[in-house]
């Protein structure tokens, strides 16, 4: 008997076409990035674009450019409004921060901060000397992190074709997903393709527009409490808690890190403060915000969520955090309509007694 039928080769040729598929993506992931971010930034805009084409009854074309517009203008007055403060403030964070890491390194800020904070001679010396014992673990993390921001640095003026490529997205979507529907013969498979197509198509746009909700509303109210508590350099830090917001999980407790390491190291007198605050909006944030905006359509469990972002951190630096989620809902869509369809292909059993 020939061990290789139509079904093991059918079987292996999957295999081999997979590998070669990964293979490539990890080859090219640079401008494959570049590409699933104009697809996710032509997601966002595509419900304002459909409202201003059935409002004007011109072309797509002309709805595309009165909605580009209308953007560059927001985001200009929005930078007017805010961003001088934004970049003074991250200037002035910026220029402080090496003073402070070396303070941390050597131990000394400890002597500082206990001095203010009134803390024993005892425990002064103890801080300092557990500094000073773990500097190679601390210059090993601000390495790391200089790496990964430099490297981020570097790549950020790809980032500029994202709207360009996103026009062609918007401009030619149905007919790109009527062309790939095109190349499948096979009627379940075509119908397959067509539900994959369907459950993406959905569940990114939801995603995106939530995610970035999401994040819009933590930039306000980071800002708005932390300005309120007196929180030195609070327009930057609500700039970087929104900008988190957009990683699940993990984000929002980088936010909290650096925020609360901030305020300690600049000698910030209500800590707690600072804390209850970061404690209760993140509980309003998780569970009831995010719910009624996010929904179920892109939600994983946490420790999918996890598992996604330190691969994506691995894989793809900092690219690859923001990434990581709509991968793995994505993956989770690829599975449960391959199941559907490896289902819906066995035939249905019958039950001896029935035969009898």
């Amino acid at each position: 008997m020939n061990p290789f039928d139509k079904r093991t080769a059918r079987v292996l040729f999957t295999v081999l076409l997979f590998v070669l598929v990964l293979a490539f993506a990890w080859l090219a992931r640079k401008t494959l990035t570049i590409f699933v971010f104009a697809m996710l930034f032509a997601y966002l805009l595509e419900p304002v674009i459909t409202r201003v084409q059935n409002w004007t009854h011109r072309s797509r074309g002309l709805a595309i450019a009165i909605v580009y517009l209308a953007l560059a203008g927001a985001l200009f007055a929005v930078g007017l409004a805010a961003g001088p403060r934004i970049a003074s403030e991250g200037r002035k964070l910026t220029q402080a921060l090496p003073e402070v890491y070396q303070k941390i390194t050597t131990g000394n800020i400890a002597m500082q901060l206990g001095q203010q904070r009134g803390w024993s001679y005892e425990t002064q010396a103890r801080v300092k000397g557990f500094l000073a014992s773990h500097r190679d673990t601390v210059l090993q993390l601000a390495n790391a992190i200089a790496t990964r921001l430099a490297q981020f640095a570097t790549e950020a003026g790809w980032f500029v074709l994202i709207p360009i490529l996103a026009v062609f997205f918007l401009k030619d979507k149905s007919r790109f997903s009527k062309a790939l529907q095109a190349t499948i013969d096979g009627r379940r498979e075509r119908t397959l393709l067509r539900g994959i197509l369907s459950d993406m198509d959905e569940m990114l746009s939801h995603f995106v527009r939530a995610q970035l909700t999401l994040a819009l509303i933590s930039w306000v109210i980071y800002t708005a409490v932390l300005t309120l508590l007196r929180v030195p350099y609070s327009f930057a830090l609500g700039a970087i808690g929104g900008m988190l917001e957009f990683i699940p999980v993990v984000g929002p407790l980088i936010a909290a890190v650096i925020i609360l390491g901030i305020a300690f190291t600049m000698n910030y007198p209500h800590m707690l403060l600072v804390l209850l605050f970061l404690g209760s909006w993140r509980v309003v944030q998780d569970y009831v915000i995010s719910p009624r905006i996010l929904g179920e359509k892109a939600e994983l469990h946490p420790l999918a969520a996890i598992f996604g972002i330190l691969v994506g951190g691995e894989v793809g630096g900092v690219v690859g955090v923001y990434l990581a989620i709509p991968v793995m809902s994505g993956i989770r869509i690829l599975w449960h309509r391959w199941q559907t369809y490896k289902e819906a292909e066995e035939p249905p059993t019958v039950r001896p007694e029935l035969v009898a």
